[in-house]
């Protein structure tokens, strides 16, 4: 196996764990749902050998890997942006892992960080940039509780949050009705007592800064009990390095305060989702080239790359928006982005140029995507798709700056103008067919794309196509 860390890495490191008088080393790594998992050594048993040769462990216990006769892989420790756990008893470092498969002697190929990290250095090796920077804005719910059923006989969830309207005329045990609440889509930025996640967010702000991300904007969303932070851009792996840290603080600042937080995309019937809005743009020798005069401050490559998503949008979204409930999210009616087209700050349209954006600033706002998907896999997806489109110089079409979401359905269609799939099934099929940019540079390999269809259709798409839903006992039971 090739040395991941040099010698300096590892001194650095262990100075660090000195310094913070650190008792327990914690591997993490990311599976192909986006789900961190991870391993713990006590430091005394972590040294040089194993943080430049790796860790074994079972790849068959992980959904979508190894089968169980040829199980064995590396967990190769990567000895940057680790941190101190804010939450664990014991002072405990964290650190990101790739995975080693120990029988081609490669980076594994169905290693979401590893297909990140291929698809930067695909970029470097086309020599069109140095540097993919993407800066992703996470919406997210934080509830008081949730209650969920699925058996044969009674398929059942149940949310509850004291900013939901459905509680204007609740009884509270030894306590009043504040009656101060966002009610249906009134939840963008109000103040206190209307707001009642001020405090917690100020929370989660303080031990993100405090694992090293920084944060600029904070307030609550547009739906009852949602919320956003925005988190600094970074590089390509390290942005979805970002997301996973930002992903794990919020939901165990929410645990500890006795509420649970969720990145589900829809889990409100009639109000608005949560999205993974994802700014891109591409860098050499440190000028954006996105920057320019032929769009809004765009350059021709910009146009090139915006061309290239949306022509691969429908094939993304098996990436981007990779659950079945990404779909009830994208509906017209609360500012779902499903119309696949752009536009300067209408966000109504795909894909956003935000106000102002020139020079350095000069980006693209991808609007579609949302937390479901795995970050390193959403983000190496819109970046082959964009340099298709460069390598094939894909005209993205006219802008579109009128309100879309007044648009009826027959209107679109008459436009011409595309929209994502309306089903996780209908994603993946696309994908399947329209593959061939995805696998350019061997950055996602035939293996991986039928692991991945593969996963998706037996853990998502035939479990939900299969099972009754209770809105069809209303409408067909008495047939």
């Amino acid at each position: 196996m090739d040395i991941h860390n040099s010698d300096a890495d590892v001194e650095q490191f262990f100075a660090f764990c000195k310094e913070k008088e650190v008792e327990f080393v914690d591997f993490r790594f990311t599976d192909v749902k986006g789900t961190w998992n991870h391993m713990g050594y006590f430091i005394g048993g972590v040294d040089k050998d194993l943080l430049q040769q790796g860790i074994p462990f079972d790849a068959s216990s992980i959904k979508a890997w190894q089968s169980i006769d040829r199980s064995d892989m590396i967990l190769k420790p990567d000895l940057i942006r680790y941190f101190i756990d804010p939450f664990s008893a014991d002072i405990t470092v964290i650190v990101f892992c790739d995975v080693w498969d120990v029988y081609k002697e490669q980076d594994y190929e169905k290693c979401p960080r590893s297909i990140a990290k291929r698809a930067l250095r695909h970029l470097q090796n086309l020599g069109i940039a140095d540097m993919a920077y993407f800066g992703a804005e996470n919406e997210f719910f934080i509830f008081d509780s949730i209650k969920i059923k699925n058996s044969a006989n009674c398929q059942y969830y149940e949310i509850d949050s004291e900013e939901g309207e459905w509680n204007r005329d609740r009884s509270f045990e030894g306590g009043v009705n504040f009656g101060h609440r966002t009610g249906h889509k009134g939840g963008y930025l109000p103040t206190p007592p209307t707001d009642t996640m001020m405090d917690i967010r100020a929370e989660i702000v303080k031990v993100l800064n405090q694992v090293g991300l920084e944060t600029y904007v904070v307030h609550h969303e547009v739906a009852q009990a949602q919320g956003e932070i925005g988190v600094r851009f970074g590089e390509l792996v390290e942005a979805a390095d970002n997301v996973q840290k930002l992903k794990y603080v919020v939901k165990m600042v929410a645990h500890l305060n006795g509420k649970t937080a969720t990145f589900m995309p829809k889990p409100l019937h009639g109000d608005n989702g949560s999205g993974m809005h994802t700014h891109v743009s591409l860098w050499k020798n440190g000028e954006n080239l996105f920057s320019g005069d032929v769009y809004k401050n765009l350059s021709q490559m910009a146009l090139h790359f915006l061309g290239g998503v949306l022509r691969h949008a429908r094939s993304l979204a098996a990436f981007t928006n990779a659950s079945s409930n990404s779909y009830k999210r994208l509906i017209p009616g609360f500012e779902a982005p499903s119309i696949l087209t752009y536009s300067a700050q209408n966000r109504s349209a795909s894909v956003r140029i935000p106000y102002g954006v020139k020079g350095k600033a000069a980006r693209f706002e991808f609007r579609f995507p949302d937390n479901s998907s795995n970050p390193y896999l959403a983000f190496a997806a819109i970046l082959m798709a964009g340099l298709d489109g460069l390598a094939q110089k894909m005209d993205p079409g006219a802008p579109m700056d009128i309100n879309l979401f007044q648009l009826t359905l027959d209107e679109i269609r008459d436009k011409g103008i595309k929209q994502l799939p309306h089903t996780l099934r209908s994603a993946l099929e696309e994908m399947l067919v329209h593959k061939e940019y995805l696998k350019k540079g061997e950055v996602f390999t035939e293996d991986f794309i039928q692991a991945y269809q593969s996963f998706k259709f037996r853990s998502e798409v035939f479990p939900w196509e299969s099972r009754p839903h209770p809105f069809e006992f209303k409408t067909t039971y008495s047939c």
